[in-house]
């Protein structure tokens, strides 16, 4: 299984993550200074068997970029969460340290609830 990260805008492509990200990450263990943004394609589309949206903003601007013919299934990362279908994960850009911490949890919480569903 490969999983990737884009954005679906360029203003970040080719630079890392927030310094606060990169914060977070390390706190849950994980070292993302390495990554790079990168911004979604239509090839994405088909090579990955799902596109997911952080919020509707991003749906709306993956439904204009998507192609007519494509294997992607695209939605909405937090309808994977019981009780969070519709919902975005937090935008912690102009936020703070628990602003962070609260989209690590959100995303984590989407991550176990993808890994549940295809371990069945």
């Amino acid at each position: 299984m490969t999983i990737d990260s884009a954005g679906t805008g360029d203003w970040h492509v080719g630079r890392p993550p927030d310094p606060r990200a990169q914060e977070t990450a390390m706190r849950h263990g994980l070292d993302i200074s390495s990554y790079r943004a990168r911004q979604v394609t239509e090839a994405d589309f088909h090579k990955f068997g799902h596109v997911f949206a952080l919020d509707q903003q991003n749906l709306k601007d993956l439904r204009r970029i998507e192609p007519s013919r494509h294997i992607a299934e695209v939605r909405l990362l937090m309808d994977l969460v019981p009780g969070r279908k519709g919902t975005a994960v937090i935008d912690p850009y102009y936020g703070d340290e628990d602003d962070f911490e609260q989209a690590w949890a959100d995303v984590d919480a989407a991550a176990q609830a993808l890994v549940k569903r295809y371990l069945r």
